[in-house]
């Protein structure tokens, strides 16, 4: 089969599918992106460029949606390329966030295109007010809505169809526009993220961090230190754990910069406000913000965690959430519904609420004084993992819908 694969940053959400696709053999695999250093074997690379950014003149509102229609021509011209050469995909997988697959209905017009749904927005729920220290200002309901016009131009294309990898995002949908849309779970390897009993028994170095088998280590870790992930709900519960808990360790991975929401008005960044707001009030000899970190680092850190902390508003969950069940981690998790789709209060870990850091210290110093409670959660996390996200069964799936996909378009 000719698969056609875009997404601006290769390569995405696909680079296991991709992978299965190159072991399986037989098939031409093409990825359309725009320009960086990734390299898969079996995989024919075509980048775009985006001709310009959006114009100064353009409505604030849509220019998000401008530099989507400006990305959706650039991919276009790059598939003429391609159609021009002799190419012509079976199916075309992408990601709809970026407006990217918009224009490739005109290039390939009797190809289904399976697009990436991943959040749709409303300006009353979900992420949207979630968080009362940060209430959303009334002139930037527009900006929420206008945030979808990529998604509904996307779910009205002829041929299109439709995955997404929760039930919770799923949900964010219409209506009507879920019925579009297939639930794939995404999946982890099991073999890579899995239990290590002895990782409590030796040192751990973690970006020059020293942690020792007589250390109770806490974890949390995001892509960015950011309020949507929780993090001054995570930073506000240290006070009081570190009081009780003299060898408590505490390592933060995640970099500096706003991957969601707004940066903070003052501190440059929110590791920054949250030290200052904390000054005085906090051992930073045994709290550690490490910045990001190599994936072998993240996945020894998992192993040799005592509780490991993920808080999220609600919204798309990491996959290092996902990494972390697999792994057996105890696992404390915001009561927010992408999470506890995942996490189970007193099953596969425990729930606390997102906005009362007392409660999340609490429940994290329970954990570290109940070591059978903690162990019990750990070895039903990864029993969870291995009968939900399982990364082989995930490939398997994958490939199952796409067959349908293209049956199902065969009949238009």
């Amino acid at each position: 089969m000719r698969y056609l694969f875009v997404h601006q940053n290769f390569p995405g959400q696909f680079l296991h599918f991709v992978r299965y696709l190159h072991e399986q053999g037989g098939h031409e695999i093409v990825f359309i992106s725009e320009a960086n250093e990734g390299n898969i074997p079996g995989v024919r690379r075509v980048i775009y460029r985006v001709p310009r950014l959006p114009s100064t003149a353009t409505h604030p509102h849509v220019r998000e949606f401008e530099y989507g229609i400006l990305r959706a021509e650039a991919v276009a011209t790059a598939a003429k390329t391609l159609k021009n050469l002799g190419y012509e995909p079976d199916i075309i997988i992408g990601h709809h966030g970026w407006g990217e697959l918009l224009n490739l209905v005109d290039v390939f017009p009797t190809c289904p295109i399976l697009g990436y749904y991943e959040f749709f927005y409303h300006t009353n729920q979900n992420d949207v007010g979630f968080d009362p220290e940060f209430p959303l200002r009334p002139d930037f309901t527009p900006v929420i809505r206008t945030k979808n016009a990529i998604n509904l131009q996307a779910l009205c294309l002829e041929r299109g169809y439709g995955q997404t990898p929760t039930e919770f995002q799923k949900s964010t949908y219409p209506d009507w526009a879920q019925r579009k849309i297939s639930l794939l779970r995404e999946g982890v390897n099991l073999d890579l993220c899995k239990p290590d009993a002895k990782a409590h028994k030796r040192n751990l170095v973690i970006n020059g961090v020293k942690i020792t088998p007589k250390d109770a280590l806490i974890t949390y870790v995001a892509r960015n230190l950011e309020p949507y992930r929780g993090f001054h709900s995570m930073m506000r519960a240290l006070p009081k754990i570190l009081d009780e808990r003299k060898d408590a360790q505490v390592i933060l991975v995640g970099g500096d910069k706003v991957s969601y929401g707004s940066p903070p008005a003052k501190h440059g960044s929110w590791s920054n406000f949250m030290l200052e707001e904390l000054k005085g009030k906090l051992d930073l000899d045994r709290v550690h913000l490490v910045g990001k970190v190599a994936y072998d680092d993240f996945r020894a850190l998992l192993k040799r965690s005592d509780v490991h902390v993920y808080l999220s508003y609600p919204f798309v969950a990491s996959w290092s959430l996902r990494e972390a069940m697999a792994t057996g981690c105890t696992i404390v998790g915001s009561d927010t519904a992408s999470v506890e789709e995942f996490i189970h209060d007193r099953s596969t870990g425990r729930i606390v609420p997102f906005l009362q850091p007392d409660k999340i210290a609490d429940t994290i110093l329970e954990l570290l004084e109940d070591r059978k409670q903690a162990r019990h959660l750990g070895q039903k996390a990864r029993r969870y993992a291995e009968k939900e996200l399982d990364l082989q069964e995930y490939l398997r799936r994958y490939d199952d819908l796409v067959q349908n996909v293209i049956e199902k378009n065969s009949f238009k």
